[in-house]
């Protein structure tokens, strides 16, 4: 497999993995775009547990053949208790061995039946317990679940990990339409330094500049521009986030810039002034970042646009069939010919761009008007699609019978 092929493959496994449903939707709505989220977050666990305590280790047992082993706690401080069961001072011995230390205080959480079903200790610092202790529970209306996000702003780069990477999880977790209204509020000087910053993790990279773009200045997307132009890395985690906050910002005019470095480009300059080739994962970044702004910001580019530049696309072999996949979900029938074309060039024999070809002709031809009768004419774009795949399916059956094979009818 070429060095291309596994780059591909690996983006499109991240993409399946953080992105459910981009084979029909390529950017899902249930969570942050540009987001890697955890499966369950502390106010979750802190809802499912009926306990929320502090302790501080005393001793442990450890397990030995005939016993589980046991570690035992003062309790400190008392969060959450749906019973008198516990009081600050007592002592709570835990069917758990944690080879503790008394200087160390630790999270004890659990349900109020057996104590073999609470949670392993975890190590606390007084930050992250009070962070903790103050969490608010998950909520269903989306004013308050947009309200209560706003917690976790202040804590998105916190020094304990604990604390930081839950901020960071509740905002992986959260519908775009709940952290939009944020925009207010978002400290986007300290965002901006994050991005910036080289010892910021990858994984937050798209968040943060998802979170620039809506609170943003044209001094903030100076600074994303040239994060975006210069890559420090063959493969750059989130840097799509960061060039769909670029966009949100400058719209068209950021656009064309997109396009012209990224979308037509082949080579750019790094930072020893030599002319190198274009990472493969800074096309598809692009590729992504159109997919965001059709689905998430569609008024701040028209979408007429957003095909025009998509198409640029379609001239990169390694990436055609996605493009493909794209402009029909987008029913630009406007691609049609062009599309026609290139089934018989050399550089796009390649199997799935051919399967992909036969599919965008198939939904194009079954794009009729919902309200029109039986005997009503079939639209232009549908004729010739119906056209095209009766030739195609004369000089090339096998391919377009499996590229039916899996329609989505």
């Amino acid at each position: 497999m070429s060095t291309l092929m596994r780059v591909r493959s690996l983006l499109l496994s991240l993409t399946l993995t953080l992105l459910p449903g981009v084979l029909v939707t390529p950017l899902t709505a249930s969570v942050c775009p540009f987001c890697d989220a955890p499966t369950l977050m502390m106010a979750e666990q802190v809802e499912q547990s009926d306990h929320l305590l502090l302790g501080r280790w005393q001793k442990g047992q450890k397990p030995t053949d005939a016993a589980a082993g046991s570690s035992t706690f003062e309790i400190l401080q008392i969060s959450k208790s749906l019973s008198d069961r516990f009081e600050p001072g007592a002592t709570l011995e835990l069917p758990h061995y944690v080879a503790g230390s008394e200087q160390k205080n630790y999270l004890l959480m659990g349900p109020d039946g057996r104590l073999a079903d609470w949670h392993i200790p975890q190590e606390v610092s007084d930050a992250a317990w009070t962070y903790l202790a103050n969490i608010p529970t998950p909520v269903v209306d989306p004013a308050q679940q947009t309200e209560r996000l706003a917690y976790f702003l202040d804590f998105l780069e916190h020094p304990d990990l604990i604390v930081s990477n839950d901020a960071y999880g509740e905002f992986a977790s959260a519908p775009y339409e709940i952290i939009k209204p944020l925009r207010d509020r978002i400290p986007r000087e300290k965002v901006r330094q994050w991005i910036l910053d080289p010892a910021t993790s990858v994984t937050r990279i798209g968040l943060y500049g998802l979170l620039l773009g809506l609170a943003g200045t044209e001094e903030d997307a100076r600074a994303m521009e040239h994060k975006i132009l210069v890559p420090d890395a063959s493969f750059r985690l989130g840097i799509e986030g960061v060039m769909a906050g670029y966009l949100m910002i400058r719209g068209e005019d950021g656009l064309q810039v997109l396009e012209e470095k990224k979308m037509i480009a082949r080579t750019y300059t790094n930072p020893e002034g030599e002319e190198v080739r274009l990472p493969f994962a800074e096309v598809y970044a692009a590729m992504q970042t159109l997919r965001f702004m059709w689905t998430y910001e569609p008024d701040i580019i028209p979408k007429e646009r957003l095909k025009q530049s998509m198409r640029l696309l379609l001239e990169r072999p390694e990436l055609s069939d996605l493009v493909i996949a794209d402009l029909a979900r987008w029913k630009d029938w406007d691609s049609l010919d062009r599309l026609v074309a290139m089934y018989d060039e050399e550089k796009f024999n390649i199997p799935s761009v051919k399967r992909a070809i036969v599919r965008f002709l198939y939904y194009c031809s079954k794009d009729v008007d919902s309200t029109a009768g039986e005997d009503a004419a079939l639209p232009e774009h549908a004729q010739k699609a119906l056209a095209a795949l009766k030739v195609l399916e004369e000089k090339d059956p096998k391919t377009v019978g499996d590229a039916k094979r899996y329609l989505i009818r």
